[in-house]
């Protein structure tokens, strides 16, 4: 059996107000082409489909028309999950419409598991659906204790315990997967995923992920990347777009998994072209630097995050022109030699945690200096933390 697993396609999500529609419709174009080219037989979709619990409506049709094109008529099961940026509702409203099409949709966590028949390979998936699985859509009080190392523990405790409970219906003869919406602790992340735990809370063990699935299929974490000292193969898609320019230089693709009733899981990843790339600019020569970039057609087809040095602020119309001069421009950032000569010195000088807290606060407050009994509880309670610290 091959499957594709793919997550996170974020439908309706704009960069700064910038559509990205487009961007998506060319992904979905680029998915289609690589399931027919890569033969794949079955599709999961691990979560956040939209970007949004309401969804505006061009993204809801781009999310229909794709399952209509994945599954080919019902020739492709496609799955699909709820993610902590769907509304779980919302993404199962329809499934008993598209059940007929080999279409799966799973909008809250339940434990139970979904038999398949694959008809172009023959053989029978065993799907371990388990949706975005907050406290909140378990509808369970997982402790009444707010520590969040206990917090942590129990939630740990409740998703092993459900992934057990439907890793129990495996069997020999089927291709048994596991796919998810979750964080598992040690995974790499960026500043385009917005917490899905309080804290640390909503964190799984690697451990918890069950060895008797073939393959666990991730979504949340918007870097392709294995999980390590999980106890099977188990994976992170990845987004097919870059969300963010924490993101920037980051490879996007989709991961095709090949396997066989009773085999290990052989785990390809295909890389993607689709969407502007996400690229930060630091023109340390100021104005004339940007202009001889633009000029000479530096990086047309993407979104910049441009960091410019200047002595003077810039003017309306000199943003203007560069908007101009290149639409790609998401952020245009001033930099002043003094601030970048004071950060310096700063950096180099040995403060004390007193003078560290001072300069912070006046950072914060626009100048304003903490009085003596604001600084004299901060150095309470950073003495009481190490001394807690210390005990451990």
């Amino acid at each position: 059996m091959r499957i594709l697993h793919t997550a996170d396609w974020h439908l309706g999500r704009t960069l700064e107000g910038r559509s990205r529609l487009a961007e998506q419709e060319a992904f979905i174009d680029e998915l289609i082409e690589i399931v027919e080219k890569e033969q794949i037989d079955a599709i999961l979709m691990a979560g956040d489909v939209f970007d949004s619990v309401n969804p505006p409506a061009a993204a809801e049709q781009l999310f229909y028309e794709s399952l209509a094109r994945l599954s080919d008529k019902g020739r492709r099961p496609v799955a699909v999950i709820s993610g902590n940026h769907d509304h779980p509702d919302r993404i199962s409203a329809a499934r008993t419409l598209l059940s007929d099409y080999h279409i799966f949709l799973f909008g809250r966590p339940e434990a139970s598991v979904c038999r398949i028949d694959v008809p172009s390979c023959g053989e029978t998936m065993m799907l371990a659906p388990l949706a975005y699985p907050s406290e909140s859509r378990l509808a369970e009080l997982l402790s009444s204790d707010h520590r969040e190392a206990v917090l942590r523990d129990r939630y740990d405790d409740r998703i092993r315990a459900l992934l057990e409970t439907m890793a129990a219906s495996f069997t020999e003869k089927t291709v048994n997967i596991v796919m998810s919406h979750l964080y598992v602790a040690g995974g790499r992340t960026s500043d385009s995923e917005r917490p899905i735990e309080v804290g640390g809370a909503y964190t799984v063990a690697a451990t918890s992920l069950p060895k008797a699935a073939q393959y666990v299929a991730l979504g949340h974490l918007h870097r392709p990347q294995d999980v390590k000292r999980a106890e099977t193969a188990a994976r992170y898609s990845g987004s097919p777009l870059a969300y963010s320019f924490s993101e920037a230089g980051h490879a996007k693709s989709v991961t095709v998994v090949d396997v066989h009733p009773g085999g290990a899981a052989s785990v390809t990843e295909i890389p993607l072209a689709a969407g502007k790339p996400l690229v930060r600019w630091k023109a340390t020569e100021g104005l004339a630097q940007v202009y001889r970039w633009c000029e000479e057609g530096k990086d047309q087809s993407c979104w910049v995050d441009l960091e410019l040095h200047v002595t003077e602020p810039l003017t309306m119309e000199e943003i203007y022109r560069l908007r101009k001069l290149h639409p790609g421009f998401v952020y245009i950032r001033p930099v002043f030699p003094q601030r970048v000569e004071e950060e310096a010195e700063v950096s180099r000088e040995a403060l004390s945690l007193e003078e560290m807290f001072c300069r912070f606060y006046k950072r914060q407050t626009g100048g304003q200096t903490p009085d003596e009994e604001l600084v004299r509880l901060f150095l309470e309670l950073a003495a009481e933390e190490e001394q807690e610290g210390g005990e451990e």
